[in-house]
């Protein structure tokens, strides 16, 4: 896996795929199953809608970043592809439906559930108590802490050498969160899009960029001249699909399917196919991969 060529690929052809695609990605991606995707045989609408009714539409509406590869971005086809896709089109496949990908804001997550135009979240979503007053977790399938990439010249390797220096975050991040808290040394300039973000740290707009460790190392293999200083910040963390507070159908499935899929290592399979290729040798999928639902490593 560690073959240089086969790690660029996702990163290569983010950037000019995701600009071009974002506008045009109200689109269905097919997963197996069901070609249908009326929705006017079911009088639910989307984000209230349990699993029977998401059956009967033939479609399930799925939120995902295009912008944050390996997990959710825009290959060069046009299509959606990333960790996180890999799991949505198993969870349509297993409805027998269609899986409509709709691309979210890091901010946007909790509101895309709330004002109902989509039934989950598969985001890179990490769990936090704040969210989960807006939304509900299923159990995680995924698990990370903060990382900080920067400049290898000017490498940063603790947090102290941040003070009043600017850190690139993006908005409704859990980077951004915990700088907030923990950190009000740290001037944080703040952006939309994590492809804003790091195109201002290669513009040297700040002297660094946090967001979850598993994108930084990545993001950092695929540019030279970029280096994570701190690979692990706070506490280890979990990312899990969202459903609309109260969709406690919905919670149920995905939290049976959580199960069924462990028994399958589904997730090391998710890896390999769209993780491995980009970290290569800096990660393992027991590092980071959750099955079944639930974490039988942590320490916390």
């Amino acid at each position: 896996m560690s073959a240089a060529n086969a790690r660029k690929k996702p990163f290569l052809r983010l950037a000019t795929a995701a600009v071009a695609m974002v506008a045009a990605l109200g689109m269905a991606a097919c997963s197996g199953g069901s070609a249908s995707s009326s929705s006017s045989s079911s009088s639910a609408q989307v984000g209230d809608r349990g699993p029977e009714q998401i059956k009967e539409a033939g479609e399930i509406v799925i939120g995902i970043f295009s912008d944050k590869a390996p997990f959710g971005y825009i290959d060069a086809d046009g299509k959606p592809a990333g960790y996180d896709v890999v799991y949505g089109d198993r969870i349509a496949a297993d409805l027998g439906v269609t899986a409509k990908y709709v691309p979210v804001d890091a901010a946007a997550r909790t509101e895309v559930l709330a004002s109902n135009k989509v039934d989950i979240t598969l985001a890179n979503f990490t769990v936090t108590p704040e969210r989960a007053e807006k939304v509900d977790f299923a159990n995680p399938y995924f698990k990370v802490s903060l990382g900080v990439v920067s400049p290898s010249s000017a490498e940063i390797t603790d947090v102290g050498q941040l003070a009043g220096k600017t850190l690139i975050v993006t908005k409704g991040t859990t980077a951004e969160a915990y700088f907030e808290a923990n950190h009000p040394e740290v001037k944080l300039l703040k952006f939309d899009q994590y492809s804003d973000a790091y195109q201002a740290l290669e513009d040297g707009r700040g002297e660094a960029f946090s967001t979850d460790n598993t994108e930084v190392i990545a993001w950092a293999i695929q540019h030279p001249g970029f280096s994570v200083g701190i690979k692990s910040l706070g506490e280890t963390s979990y990312i899990a699909a969202a459903v609309k507070k109260g969709n406690t159908a919905l919670l149920g499935w995905l939290n049976n399917q959580l199960v069924e899929l462990g028994e399958e290592d589904f997730f090391h399979k998710d890896y390999e196919q769209t993780l491995a290729p980009v970290y290569g040798d800096a990660a393992t999928p027991d590092d980071l991969v959750v099955e079944g639902g639930v974490d039988t490593t942590s320490t916390n």
